[in-house]
Parts: C-alpha cells; structure tokens; sequence
C-alpha cells in the first residue's frame, strides 16, 4: 500500500547514506512520495544529488538554511518545478563540537546563538520561506531528541535547542491550523550518524539503550522512516503539535535495570 502516492515532499538535513533524512526519504520514496532534497555546501552535494538521482530523480537545490536570499531563491525553485508542497521535513542541527561536551555554563554567547539560529529558528525561517508553497492539508516535521527535555550528559546546547525546536513546533502548529497543515515532532533514540558522533562518549549510550528500552535494541533510522510516512500521510490527519517518540520505548523509564538484568 502507498501510502504517500500523488503527494510531494521537500527533505533537509541528508549528510550522507546514514543520515536519519536518508531513512525518511527512502521511507517516503517507497510509499510513493515524489521527493526534492536541499543541502548546503559542496562537501555533501555529491552524496544528496546521488540519492536524488536513486530515489526517483528528484531536484537536489543548495540552500543555506540562515540566509534569507538563499531561502527566498528555494521558495521560487520549488514553485517552478514541482509546484506545491505536501510535506516538508526539517532535519538540521548544528552545535559546535566545543559545546558539545564540557559545562553548559562555558558555552560562548556565538556558540549559543549559532546552534539556536541553524537547530532551531531554521524550522521557522524554512516554513515562513515555503508557505505559500505548502498545501492546504500539507505536513511539517521536525526531528528533535530526548535531552530537549531531560539531562542527557554531553548533549548540552543541542539539548537546549531542541527544546527551542519542540517549542516552535507547537506554535506553528496553531498558527498553521487554519489551513489544515499538521506540524508534529519525532523525538529519535540515539543513531549513529556523521553529526551524533560529535557528541561526546555517544557509543556510552548506544549501550545504555539498548541495555534499558524496553524493546531491548536501538532504533534505525527506517524506524524513524516509518514513523514519518505515517505523519506525512493522511492517516494522521488530525495529529499535530506534539512529539512522537520512535526511542524503543526509553523515553519511558523512570529506571534503568541493573547491570546484567
């Protein structure tokens, strides 16, 4: 069953073929979705035009998420070719590799404000850039993490900032209502990509997880996939402001098994 069939979807925040975004694009794909990629810089231009290019020929449009110029020029590209919009999937983050161990309380006035700007205030600028492009009915996405809500050691201004994306996806969600576009959250359990292995001692808790979440195992970015068809589709047509946790259930612990339990 296609579930996304006849319906199109712009994804961000493809790095390489691990990428949580690869694993929604390739979700999307398989249920039929016609697809448009953005990256920024050339070091992954080679690897989001092969996806593209695999995943159904789909236009791949450089863009820096921080630049209105940049965000103006997506808004027309996509207008020109593909028309309307049925989904969009905020997938970026960026913290500086300094902020992501140490104290929370020796991160730099720029680091902060860098990481707020490119993790969170992204998702505003991409759906202020793209409304008039997005469909009455369409849905909004964006992936966030645990440690937007509880102390995750490490994770620090990238926990804060996800606390800022999970705040906006709520108002969005209000402000988007009367046009019927769903803005939701995917709350992921830890993957091992290019960007969570900056994050100090991150294989600690890989282990951790998959020792503590009641499914016993940790999560692959197909489950998130999965999970992101079902908010793309029209299965859940009235779900919105709200986080979405494809963790093998972690989230839920209020405590963890013993070593060896």
């Amino acid at each position: 069953m296609s579930l996304l069939e006849g319906k199109t979807a712009l994804i961000t925040g493809v790095a390489n073929r691990w990428s949580i975004a690869t694993g929604i694009a390739r979700a999307f794909h398989a249920h039929g979705a016609r697809l448009a990629f953005i990256y920024q810089g050339e070091r992954v231009k080679d690897e989001v035009e092969k996806l593209a290019t695999e995943l159904g020929g789909g236009k791949a449009y450089a863009c820096d998420v921080a630049s209105e110029e940049a965000l103006g020029a997506l808004a027309a590209d996509v207008a020109r070719d593909y028309g309307r919009l049925d989904a969009l999937v905020h997938s970026i983050a960026f913290v500086n590799k300094e902020d992501l161990a140490g104290k929370v309380y020796t991160t730099s006035r720029s680091g902060f404000s860098l990481a707020l700007d490119i993790s969170a205030f992204s998702l505003i600028a991409l759906t202020n850039a793209l409304v008039e492009v997005l469909n009455d009915g369409a849905s909004v996405m964006a992936l966030t993490y645990l440690g937007s809500t509880q102390i995750v050691p490490n994770y620090n201004i990238a926990g804060i900032s996800k606390a800022a994306l999970e705040s906006i996806v709520r108002y969005l969600a209000y402000d988007l209502g009367e046009r019927g576009i769903r803005v939701n959250a995917i709350s992921a359990g830890p993957i091992s990509t290019a960007s969570s292995r900056q994050v100090k001692d991150f294989k600690q808790m890989l282990t951790k997880v998959e020792h503590a979440a009641p499914l016993r195992r940790n999560i692959t970015a197909a489950d998130v996939g999965n999970t992101a068809v079902y908010l793309a589709s029209d299965l859940s047509s009235a779900i919105t402001a709200d986080v979405h946790f494809v963790d093998a259930g972690y989230h839920a612990m209020g405590m963890y098994p013993s070593p060896g339990a």
